[in-house]
């Protein structure tokens, strides 16, 4: 009897620092149904003048039911950023997306044919990020090797003849490669 409540309190004091972690994150100035952001002392300041135009990459898929993890990471880039001071309009973001990611930038017809009738969750974050002049794209190649016709986009997702294309015209247009 001692042994799983000696086992208990060892795990619920385990847990004690992520649920601290966690709760230091909060909702961010443009994203708050994610992105989420925590409050930072930093020694490397922002110019007050700094603009950003930074492209991520994601070829993993999200689990049915959760936001893709990138499209979450460029929220939290912009949220964070903007807290920090940085206008809005000094920050361009694209997503290039290929991989079995592609599947959740489509719509309810071909995500649901997908996964086998799940409801694509990251409908609203792109539909928020898109309305704020993320450019999100899909690799031609992937698209065409999983059957993804532009019609099954979601609006304001484009459609590029392959990642790499999108990654090269991207980098002549200024943007750096977030490496996370």
């Amino acid at each position: 009897m001692l042994k799983p409540a000696l086992a208990l309190i060892g795990l619920s004091l385990a847990a004690t620092p992520l649920a601290a972690q966690y709760a230091a994150f909060h909702s961010g100035p443009v994203y708050t149904q994610f992105g989420r952001i925590a409050d930072v002392t930093t020694t490397m300041a922002i110019p007050a003048d700094a603009e950003f135009a930074v492209v991520f990459d994601t070829s993993t898929q999200a689990e049915p039911g959760e936001i893709n993890r990138t499209i979450d990471s460029a929220a939290r880039f912009i949220n964070m950023h903007v807290a920090a001071g940085v206008p809005p309009e000094n920050i361009r973001i694209a997503v290039v997306v290929h991989g079995q990611a592609a599947f959740d930038m489509t719509n309810a017809e071909r995500y649901g044919a997908h996964y086998d009738g799940a409801e694509n969750v990251n409908v609203a974050a792109v539909e928020a990020l898109v309305a704020n002049n993320v450019q999100i794209i899909v690799c031609g190649q992937t698209a065409a090797y999983y059957e993804i016709d532009v019609e099954y986009l979601l609006p304001g997702v484009d459609m590029a003849l392959s990642a790499m294309t999108a990654h090269a015209l991207l980098q002549q247009d200024g943007f750096t490669v977030n490496p996370f």
